[in-house]
């Protein structure tokens, strides 16, 4: 007489297979997103010349240290700051704004506690002592869906050799005090951010300022105009790549603009 066949496991569902994949993979992402790379766009002409709106940039989590800041949404699931580093003066960072209306910000570190910031006729001043600011060929960038020229002053639209309209802004290029050197943008004689008083940067805070210097609020300026100073634990990670740069002209129910909007010449470049 045969013997019945042991039951085996119950066969798992598809639709339970489905919800276990589903949250392995917001694990890892959350996981990839808090503690090594994070995506982040450029939605202003507040870092002009060196990120334009519609730029896409990879953020890496770890240079700074951890806070919860770092997680999605600002979870308070991290007391303080862990595995601290202090940033470098001439560092991209994002950043997490202070206020009701918080947001993820990116801006340059100008000043680290204890310094000395001042802007005095355009010119950067730390801790006394004049930054180098060298008159270098204007920065031009084309008027496009996310940066028309309404963005664009007068005094500085112009066309290019094609007759094609363009945006044209004097330019120069900073280096800091530790070899630090980047370009920044100066429209003209703007005194509430041309001409300041002197900033001194309390402990545990950073001074950020935008590259784009009279289109920036920034540091300079107190809440709600500017920013302030900003908190280390604020700050969620240092600016690695560009992976991504729109003009804007794309739409969605027309992929092959994807294409022509996208500025290849862009992708790739490092902070």
């Amino acid at each position: 007489m045969a013997t019945p066949a042991a039951p085996g496991k119950p066969a798992r569902s598809e639709t339970n297979e489905t919800i276990r994949f589903l949250l392995k993979l917001a694990l890892f992402v959350f996981i990839l997103r808090s503690f090594i790379f994070s995506p982040f766009s450029i939605p202003s002409e507040s870092m002009l010349p060196r990120l334009l709106i519609g730029d896409y940039l990879f953020v890496s989590k770890w240079n700074y240290g951890y806070s919860r800041w770092s997680l999605p949404w600002g979870i308070p699931l991290i007391p303080g700051r862990i595995f601290a580093h202090d940033p470098a003066r001439g560092d991209t960072v994002v950043f997490r704004s202070m206020g009701p209306d918080d947001h993820d910000v990116i801006k340059r570190v100008i000043g680290l506690p204890g310094d000395t910031i001042q802007m005095k006729s355009g010119q950067l001043f730390l801790n006394g002592k004049a930054i180098p600011k060298q008159r270098v060929a204007d920065f031009i960038v084309p008027l496009t869906p996310n940066f028309p020229a309404e963005k664009c002053g007068a005094p500085f639209q112009d066309v290019d050799a094609g007759g094609q309209p363009i945006c044209r802004y004097p330019q120069f290029r900073e280096t800091l005090p530790n070899g630090k050197s980047y370009n920044v943008l100066d429209q003209g004689n703007l005194p509430i951010a041309d001409d300041t008083d002197v900033y001194r940067v309390p402990a545990g805070n950073v001074f950020l300022m935008g590259d784009n210097r009279d289109d920036s609020a920034d540091s300079r300026f107190a809440p709600p105009e500017g920013m302030g100073y900003i908190p280390m634990e604020r700050i969620e990670g240092k600016a690695l790549v560009t992976f991504w740069s729109t003009n804007g002209a794309a739409e969605w129910i027309k992929p092959w603009t994807w294409v022509s909007a996208a500025r290849l010449d862009r992708i790739g470049h490092g902070f």
